[in-house]
C-alpha cells in the first residue's frame, strides 16, 4: 500500500513552528512506528527561502510537487498583504479540484480564503487574527475559539501549537487513534487537546480563567469504565451541576456530558485497534453500557459502525486506512 502524500507549501518569510507541526506529525521516522506518510516541501520560486527565525532554508522543490499530493499543508502565510500571486492560488485551486485535502495552519487560512476554499463554511485561525479573517472574507464562519476545523476536504487550526492538533487529529482520521496516540507518545504530548483556544488568549478577550479542571478530567478519565455522570463529577469537583457546566464551557469549550462522552468513544477506538474483545466487552469498559448503546454513540460520532472501523484500523487489517 502506497504511503499518503503530504506536501507542505512554504511562503516567505516562512515560520519555522508551523512548518515544523507538519513534520513531526507527517515526516519523522520513529523506532517501532510503521511509516505511512511520504513528506515533502515546495515552494513558487525554488531555492533559499527565508524564515522568521533568521536563516534562510533550501528548497529544491517548486509548485509541481503539489500536483501528486494527497494532503497539501499551508504551515502559515506572514506576508498576507500583496495577495498571492496568481501561481500560488491556482496551484492550490488545482489541488483542491483534483481531491487533495488542503490543510492551514493559523494565517495559513487567509490563503485558503484568497483561494476561495472557505466561502460560506467554517473556519478558525490564531485568535489575534480572527476578527481581521472575518473582516477581509465576510463569507466565511470564522469561529475565533476553536482549536481546529477539519471539513473533509478543508482544514483549518488555530496558531502555532494548534496546528500540532491538527496534523494530530488528522493523523488519527487517517490511520487510527492508536496510530495517532502513538506519535504523541513520541512528542511528549496528549494526543488530543482540550478546550478551545480563548483559554490562551489576554484577559480582555478570554475573561479571566477560573480554578483548573485539571485534576477532576485526569479523576475522570481514570474511572470512564464507571458508570459516571454530570451530577458525579460535580460531587467530586465539590461544585454544583450548573456550576461545573459553566466552568466546563469557559476552560474546556464543551459541556461536561459530551466531555465524557467523546472520551468514551475515543477510549473505544483504541479498544477496536489494538484487541479482538467483543463490542459488548468493550462497551462495558468504556462506560457505554451496552453494545446498542456503543454502536448508536459511536455512529454518531465517528460516522461508521465499531464493526467497520475495527475492519479499517483494527490490527488484523494492519492498522491503517488507503491515502
Amino acid at each position: 500500500m502506497s504511503a499518503h502524500r503530504v506536501v507542505a507549501l512554504v511562503l516567505p518569510p516562512q515560520s519555522t513552528f508551523e512548518l515544523a507541526c507538519a513534520a513531526e506529525v507527517f515526516g519523522m521516522r520513529r523506532p517501532g512506528l510503521p511509516g505511512r506518510y511520504d513528506f515533502g516541501v515546495c515552494t513558487e520560486n525554488p531555492g533559499a527561502v527565508p524564515t522568521l527565525a533568521g536563516y534562510d532554508m533550501v528548497v529544491s522543490q517548486g509548485l509541481p510537487a503539489l500536483e501528486t499530493a494527497d494532503t497539501v499543508v499551508i504551515p502559515g502565510w506572514q506576508r498576507r498583504e500583496p495577495p498571492a500571486s496568481p501561481a500560488v492560488i491556482d496551484a492550490i485551486r488545482q489541488a483542491h479540484r483534483r481531491g487533495a485535502r488542503i490543510v492551514a495552519i493559523c494565517s495559513g487560512a487567509f490563503l485558503l480564503a484568497e483561494a476561495g476554499l472557505l466561502d460560506h463554511r467554517r473556519a478558525t485561525t490564531h485568535w489575534r487574527m480572527a476578527a481581521e479573517l472575518a473582516a477581509r472574507f465576510p463569507g466565511i464562519q470564522v469561529e475565533p475559539d476553536t482549536l481546529y476545523i477539519d471539513l473533509g476536504d478543508v482544514a483549518t487550526s488555530a496558531g502555532t501549537a494548534a496546528g500540532i492538533d491538527l496534523c494530530l487529529h488528522l493523523a488519527r482520521a487517517d490511520q487510527g487513534a492508536a496510530y495517532a496516540a502513538q506519535i504523541a507518545r513520541h512528542m511528549v504530548m496528549p494526543p488530543h487537546r482540550e478546550g478551545g483556544q480563548l483559554q490562551y488568549a489576554p484577559p480582555a478577550l478570554s475573561g479571566h480563567p477560573p480554578e483548573s479542571l485539571a485534576a477532576l478530567l485526569d479523576w475522570a478519565v481514570e474511572r470512564l469504565h464507571e458508570p459516571l455522570t454530570v451530577d458525579d463529577l460535580a460531587a467530586q469537583a465539590k461544585l454544583s451541576p450548573r456550576t461545573l457546566a459553566r466552568r466546563f464551557t469557559d476552560q474546556l469549550g464543551i459541556a461536561p456530558g459530551r466531555w465524557l462522552l467523546q472520551h468514551r468513544i475515543m477510549a473505544a477506538r483504541t479498544l477496536l485497534e489494538e484487541t479482538d474483545l467483543p463490542v459488548e466487552t468493550i462497551a462495558t469498559r468504556v462506560g457505554l453500557s451496552s453494545a446498542v448503546n456503543l454502536r448508536r454513540r459511536f455512529q454518531a460520532m465517528v460516522h461508521t459502525t465499531p464493526a467497520a472501523y475495527r475492519r479499517s484500523f483494527g490490527r488484523r487489517a494492519g492498522g491503517t486506512r488507503p491515502p
